[in-house]
């Protein structure tokens, strides 16, 4: 059996997400979107779901985006994640549990839905494999993950600052999956009817430091298991005049790109020639079938 590539210290993950279980409050602005989006995504299905599971989830955003728009589709809510502490004390049923290792029985679950975190996984289609299982015939998945375009920016002018300095380059920006390839990806892991959506997020900053500030509070720094060397203040410098003068506006203000891919499957079923509504969406996007 061949071992999965340890793209990410999961660890190091943790610990982040540990820290900024206190920040994220101030800048979980695409944690929210996204879950606000599952939530709606959900409440188009024509079908309840008696047990739900959610994976890395967030001090409640997706339950509260339910709450939000009247969603009675869910009988009872299992919120998970890696982090303790960015589970939230809340009178909810939360139990800390690793995306790649689901404690879950086969065939036991109605939903599962996960905004924002599967992305940090190291084997994204056997976390998928575990997620099907988990899920009873006909059972459905709602995933959103970063896409590949995300922080397009500061990937760019980080290597140009290294090259120019140092003579090469360390990659500093996670790896993450192109939007074309999601529902690809779903069928690699046994999903019917597997679709992938793409929702581009642009977001003005008066100044990187704060886009590099907002990573950090939100728990999206990176956490390559191989880990590239020191940022030199020279180089960070440097990355920060070349944001200004590639991607400023006329206001002087820079731009930070934030893909969103949304994944829908359903495990294989008996009935699946419609998959009712699901996926679907109000706002224009990029989509992908298999």
């Amino acid at each position: 059996m061949i071992a999965p590539p340890n793209i990410f210290d999961r660890d190091l993950h943790r610990r982040r997400l540990d820290r900024a279980a206190t920040t994220q409050s101030r800048a979980n602005f695409l944690h929210v979107r996204a879950a606000r989006d599952l939530a709606a995504r959900l409440m188009m299905v024509r079908r309840s779901f008696p047990l739900a599971l959610e994976l890395g989830a967030r001090h409640g955003a997706f339950a509260a985006a339910l709450a939000e728009i009247g969603g009675q589709k869910i009988g009872l809510l299992i919120e998970t994640g890696l982090s303790a502490p960015m589970l939230g004390e809340r009178l909810r049923h939360q139990m800390v549990m690793d995306e790649q290792r689901l404690a879950v029985a086969e065939e036991a679950l109605d939903v599962v839905v996960s905004a924002l975190s599967l992305h940090w996984t190291n084997d994204l289609v056997g976390a998928l494999i575990q997620i099907r299982r988990s899920l009873k015939p006909d059972g459905l998945l709602l995933a959103a993950l970063l896409g590949g375009s995300t922080l397009t920016e500061l990937r760019q002018v980080l290597m140009a600052a290294e090259l120019e300095l140092l003579g090469g380059a360390s990659p500093r920006i996670s790896p993450f999956v192109d939007a074309p390839d999601g529902a690809a990806l779903l069928q690699r892991a046994g999903f019917a009817l597997p679709v992938a959506d793409v929702d581009t997020v642009k977001v003005r900053y008066d100044q990187p430091l704060e886009l590099l500030a907002d990573l950090r509070a939100m728990g999206e720094t990176g956490v390559l298991a191989e880990r590239p060397r020191p940022l030199r203040r020279a180089v960070l410098a440097r990355a920060i005049e070349l944001y200004f003068e590639r991607f400023s506006g006329p206001d002087g203000r820079i731009s930070a790109t934030f893909e969103i891919v949304t994944l829908t499957g359903w495990a294989p079923g008996s009935d699946q020639s419609r998959p009712a509504g699901a996926g679907r969406s109000s706002e224009p996007r990029r989509v992908f079938r298999g």
